[in-house]
């Protein structure tokens, strides 16, 4: 199969920016209203209490479950914590209040935006939330889902993903976690080197969130034993990471990517990444090596979203200690972090990508195809020809939605599938609602790149409310879920039954609110992917 060796697009339109910065053990409910102390104090409504290592939490109950929110899982990564990995974090006396959302990490992106207008912001960031079902109890040994948010490693948060759906219908636990983006998360230098590697604190943060949450997730009535790791785009990517790194060995059991397939980037190796970074830093003046540190600590915060606007800093290192190989690399000699995977996609990806694009001509599509595939332009046209699409939107959409997600996740279900348990779902409701602020006018944005979200999560940056027949799909994709990280299989009791996809026999799961169908053949043809692996890879 082919092997691109370009970073995936993240889930953005490549718009050119004006930089806009806003920087800105269970127990029953006890009666009494708590002052929760420090600099979280505040008057408490009744609410679960919790114990975990750094001290109590009063949460609340919320359309049917506990939510704990606002958890702080390391220290602030402020001061001398910039640009570095993340510390454990500090206890606290009395109660802490975890009644309310925190506030999202640092935006390092701002068109389309991806959090409600009014979020606040911060770099003192590192916190993650709790759903349980409404009766969990210590002991009641519950499967955790670990969710990392997409929004390329520049903007997001794991706050815009609530799980009391989930966790009611899902009978499990659900953490969402915000970690660093931009460089904040992903700056590499030769001076910042540590025992990990270079870069890549944003995975650190999330394996400090992993060992917070295998340390305490039994005081919400979770299993430390059974958690599943599930992200979507950049999230699905950090999954990757985790599934590579040997800094996770044992802190999960089971995995699932959303639109992020292993094998479809590769990251940065030291001297690139570190190139990167030292770009990044003379423009905001740290030019001596000696002070580099000590003066990218100093900058403010606007003036470190303006520099990277015009030297973005995203990605992950590859050959450190925390990402010894690329995840493709790793998955294809079976050295990796083997548990059994949900591999997905939605049906029209790249819809969202080119949102950008919306008027895209008939001359602009051909030249753009030229550019990408080069020699090979002339087959790609010819089975994506205009005639059979509304519009060149739709045209390069679909070439790609197939030549990207679609066909690589369906290599890599095959690959993992001789290795592990493997199950593959496509997202496919032709009706679904687009998220808040990316609807281009005219444009038929369902089934794009983050369709499945609000469909699993209740998730806030959906443009309008699911319909009957949506949530009831919806709730089986939840029942789905749930199971997965319950057993390790997805298979329901009186649903559709998900069959383990094997090299020999590669049956998909495609998820609608019509009829749910498993196919051996279907997804693979309607995405051409035996064509598309005739090619060679792009080159940019």
């Amino acid at each position: 199969m082919p092997r691109r060796t370009r970073i995936a697009r993240a889930c953005l339109p490549a718009t050119a920016l004006a930089v806009v910065v806003a920087v800105v053990t269970a127990a029953c409910a006890d009666s009494r209203p708590v002052a929760a102390s420090g600099p979280h104090r505040q008057l408490l409504r009744p609410g679960p209490t919790v114990h975990v290592a750094q001290g109590a939490l009063r949460g609340r109950y919320a359309r049917g479950a506990q939510e704990f929110l606002d958890v702080p899982y390391a220290a602030p990564p402020v001061g001398r914590r910039r640009f570095a990995p993340p510390a454990p974090p500090a206890r606290w006396p009395g109660v802490r209040g975890a009644q309310h959302h925190g506030p999202a990490c640092v935006q390092w992106y701002f068109n389309p935006p991806s959090l409600p207008s009014g979020t606040p912001t911060s770099e003192d960031c590192l916190h993650l939330d709790v759903y349980a079902p409404r009766d969990a109890r210590p002991g009641a040994r519950l499967p955790v889902l670990f969710f990392i948010h997409g929004g390329g490693n520049v903007q997001g948060s794991g706050i815009l993903f609530g799980g009391e759906r989930f966790a009611r219908l899902g009978d499990a636990l659900m953490v969402s976690i915000n970690y660093r983006l931009g460089p904040d998360g992903w700056l590499a230098l030769p001076e910042l080197r540590g025992p990990d590697g270079v870069g890549n604190d944003g995975l650190l943060d999330q394996l400090r969130a992993l060992r917070w949450v295998r340390r305490n997730i039994a005081a919400f009535g979770g299993d430390p034993q059974r958690i599943t790791i599930d992200g979507q785009s950049a999230g699905s990517e950090s999954v990757c990471d985790l599934l590579s790194t040997p800094l996770a060995r044992g802190l999960f059991q089971r995995a699932i990517l959303e639109s992020g397939p292993c094998t479809y980037r590769t990251p940065d190796p030291p001297a690139s990444a570190e190139a990167l970074g030292r770009q990044f830093a003379g423009e905001v003046g740290c030019t001596r090596p000696a002070q580099v540190v000590a003066c990218l600590r100093r900058v403010p915060t606007s003036r470190l979203v303006a520099a990277a606007q015009i030297d973005p800093v995203a990605g992950e290192v590859t050959g450190t200690r925390a990402l010894p190989v690329p995840p493709e690399r790793a998955i294809r000699t079976g050295r990796w972090n083997r548990v059994p995977l949900i591999i997905g996609t939605t049906r029209d990806e790249a819809k969202l990508f080119e949102i950008d694009r919306p008027d895209l001509s008939a001359g602009d599509y051909v030249a753009t195809v030229r550019g990408e595939w080069g020699r090979h332009a002339n087959a790609v046209l010819a089975r994506y020809p205009l005639s059979r699409y509304p519009s060149p939107f739709y045209a390069l959409a679909a070439v790609e939605t197939d030549s990207g997600t679609a066909c690589y996740s369906y290599w890599m279900a095959r690959e993992t599938a001789a290795q592990v348990p493997t199950f593959e779902e496509e997202f496919d409701d032709p009706t679904s609602p687009t998220l808040r602020g990316f609807q281009p006018p005219g444009i038929d944005m369902a089934n794009a790149h983050a369709a499945e979200l609000a469909y699993l999560f209740d998730y806030r940056l959906v443009a309008r409310p699911l319909t009957p027949p949506e949530l009831a799909l919806g709730a089986r994709m939840d029942r789905y879920w749930g199971h997965f990280a319950a057993t390790g299989d997805p298979g329901v009791a009186g649903q559709v039954p998900w069959p383990r996809m094997t090299p020999g026999d590669p049956r998909v799961i495609e998820l609608r609110t019509s009829h749910t169908v498993v196919s051996s053949t279907g997804f693979a043809s309607e995405h051409r992917c035996a064509f598309w692996a005739t090619l060679e890879p792009r080159s940019t």
